[in-house]
């Protein structure tokens, strides 16, 4: 497999009492559109906020291309290549589509003293770029409050695809979409994944996620739990995953290896002196069943 292109390893980020990430791990790999899910609360927000430099991480490793950085603020993570489009877009509403496009980019004529925006200039790019996404917007100077919902997230992913090199994570794009306009929106992710840029998708539409997406990674309680391939998978092994009702290689439950003081050791699940179980199976002095047996898929027994 490719080298991973943005990967976190183990992160964890705490608000006083509340682990939000506990020592969650997500992968992008390039050229795909990789869905993360799970319910309220499972970290996606803060698992995204982190990896695009908006807030930092209280332990564990992020790397791009393998290599280990530290991103201080989102104009670190857009020096990297990474953009995000948050739910609520971050779209100046009185200002024309070329004008939100180029926000905190403007382009100046090249006169020392002097900050003359060029609009014109300003214009063409973005009419240029909103023709290469497949984005028809009916009159490039009208204000973006004058739009339709799908057409100002389309603005918006404009933007980001217009700066982005490696990823962009997109917060929830059709979820105050109609039909149509959602459709038009995913066509855009398929565009964008095409020209070679990763799609980090969080939606809570699971047969969306299954029809746009190449992989699917799963949080739950602030740990990465499952991952699967979108073609392999249903909405009820998603759902499964989210909720714990289906226990992956990948639970939080499961560990790496281990003994308790009974003696037999699992293929994957750490267990201790209570009797642990595990996808690997666990063994303990006093837990499991039969005659002192951990319970799991390589089960070892006491004497």
């Amino acid at each position: 497999m490719a080298e991973a292109l943005l990967e976190a390893r183990d992160l964890t980020k705490n608000y006083g009492q509340v682990r939000a990430l506990d020592g969650a791990s997500f992968t992008v790999y390039p050229g795909e559109v990789v869905a993360l899910i799970g319910d309220n609360g499972a970290g996606k927000s803060t698992l995204v906020k982190t990896l695009s430099g908006a807030i930092r991480p209280d332990g564990g490793e992020i790397r791009i291309s393998g290599q280990p950085v530290h991103l201080a603020s989102p104009l670190d993570a857009r020096e990297h290549g990474i953009e995000t489009v948050y739910q609520d877009l971050a779209l100046a509403p009185d200002l024309d589509a070329a004008a939100n496009l180029h926000l905190g980019r403007e382009i100046y004529y090249p006169v020392p003293f002097l900050h003359l925006l060029d609009r014109a200039r300003m214009r063409r790019q973005a009419v240029a770029a909103f023709a290469e996404l497949g984005i028809d917007l009916p009159d490039p100077a009208a204000p973006v409050a004058s739009l339709s919902g799908g057409q100002r997230q389309s603005v918006a992913v404009a933007r980001a695809v217009a700066y982005a090199s490696n990823v962009i994570f997109m917060d929830e794009p059709t979820a105050a979409l109609g039909v149509v306009q959602r459709g038009k929106v995913l066509d855009t992710v398929r565009r964008v994944r095409d020209r070679g840029v990763a799609v980090v998708l969080i939606s809570h539409n699971m047969p969306e996620v299954l029809s746009v997406s190449d992989r699917i990674e799963v949080l739950r309680l602030g740990r990465r739990v499952a991952r699967f391939t979108a073609a392999d998978a249903s909405v009820e092994d998603l759902v499964g995953a989210m909720t714990g009702a289906i226990v992956t290689s990948e639970d939080d439950h499961a560990g790496t290896g281990g003994t308790g003081s009974g003696g037999g050791t699992g293929n994957g699940a750490g267990n201790g002196s209570d009797g642990g179980t595990g996808n690997g199976a666990g063994t303990g002095s006093d837990g499991g069943t039969g005659n002192g047996a951990g319970t799991g898929d390589g089960k070892a027994e006491r004497p």
